[in-house]
């Protein structure tokens, strides 16, 4: 089954979602201690814009300027009920791998994989083989064990003195929020959703209190926190607050998030990965169950993505003694229309 980053996800007996987390979980090293070392060309990061999950793996390359040694395979924004298929590229089909589905590539590591066939993955390009879909490990490695390829002015995404704070305000936006509005959304009995409810407006506003006094979540830098926070928050008031009924406000109507959001996506790496269409089409589309008539909104409006946040007043630098990445490459940029504009 095709997955946004989650393996099986699940209903239980009360009705509450749990996502499993069991992921192939070797990693790429830059000492190739698990068999597969850091090299460049040797590996192809597969993702898809539609799927937060995926989108932070995107988001992480560019910032570390790894383009050049780390390629991209996207897929488009909806599956089938057996894997993301690649119906962007000519003829359907990989134009590095090779391959028209995703599934061929777990296919080619375990040929009885059961799991799910999930974004992003990392994929060895002459095996054709997955070599991990741990989508929380892969952004760290890109952070820690690919530094010999960044590029000049790369931002420090997990800097060492850092680290037990970031891991512990990621885990609660991992479990409260990313994971948090899939629980209210997919959950299977009105108290289940109600208490996920609960939860993720508990969070959020935990989250508006911290950011009320500081530009980024930890420290004064990007960190892996913010760009785990920013893909749910790009999400919500395009899917998560109509179509997984996380209604008690829009991001809009939350002027802390709102800001922080805005000021991230103002940030180069971050909102010009972001394809509002394919995210809309992908949630609307897939979710038959929540949306059976496949009707895609029209809304909302887009344009203020790109107002001022005043966040600067807050202190505290993107990139630190770093640079913003360049614009995105050939064949890596968001059409316009599917992005935020403003309005003419």
């Amino acid at each position: 089954m095709g997955h946004c980053g989650g393996v099986a996800s699940y209903v239980d007996p009360e009705g509450e979602y749990e996502r499993d987390s069991d992921y192939i979980s070797t990693r790429i090293t830059a000492d190739g201690r698990d068999g597969y070392a850091v090299e460049p060309g040797r590996y192809r990061l597969v993702a898809a814009r539609a799927c937060p999950w995926a989108n932070r793996a995107i988001i992480v390359r560019r910032l570390l300027g790894l383009e050049d040694v780390l390629s991209l395979g996207l897929c488009g924004p909806t599956h089938d009920k057996r894997s993301w298929t690649f119906d962007l590229d000519p003829g359907g089909v990989d134009p590095v791998l090779k391959i028209p589905r995703l599934q061929d590539a777990y296919f080619k590591r375990d040929p009885g994989y059961e799991k799910g066939i999930t974004v992003p993955a990392m994929v060895d390009v002459q095996s054709g083989a997955v070599v991990t879909n741990d989508f929380a490990q892969i952004t760290l490695d890109l952070s820690t064990e690919w530094t010999q390829y960044h590029r000049e002015g790369a931002p420090d995404l997990y800097p060492e003195a850092l680290r037990a704070e970031i891991d512990e305000v990621a885990q609660r936006i991992y479990t409260e929020v990313n994971n948090g509005v899939y629980r209210a959304g997919f959950a299977g009995s009105q108290e289940a959703y109600e208490s996920a409810y609960d939860r993720l407006f508990a969070a959020l506003d935990w989250l508006s209190e911290r950011l009320a006094k500081q530009r980024y979540l930890v420290g004064d830098t990007i960190t892996e926190a913010d760009v785990r926070l920013f893909t749910t928050l790009a999400r919500f008031d395009a899917v998560y607050h109509g179509h997984f009924k996380c209604n008690r406000n829009k991001l809009t109507e939350l002027p802390v998030l709102w800001a922080y959001a805005r000021d991230l996506f103002q940030t180069p790496g971050f909102g010009d990965t972001i394809d509002f269409v394919q995210i809309k089409q992908h949630y609307y589309l897939v979710h038959t169950d929540i949306n059976p008539t496949h009707i895609v909104p029209k809304g909302p409006d887009l344009s203020t993505w790109l107002t001022p946040h005043g966040r600067e007043e807050l202190g505290g630098k993107p990139f630190g003694d770093g640079t913003p990445p360049g614009p995105p490459g050939d064949g890596e940029r968001v059409p316009a229309e599917h992005s935020a504009s403003r309005r003419p």
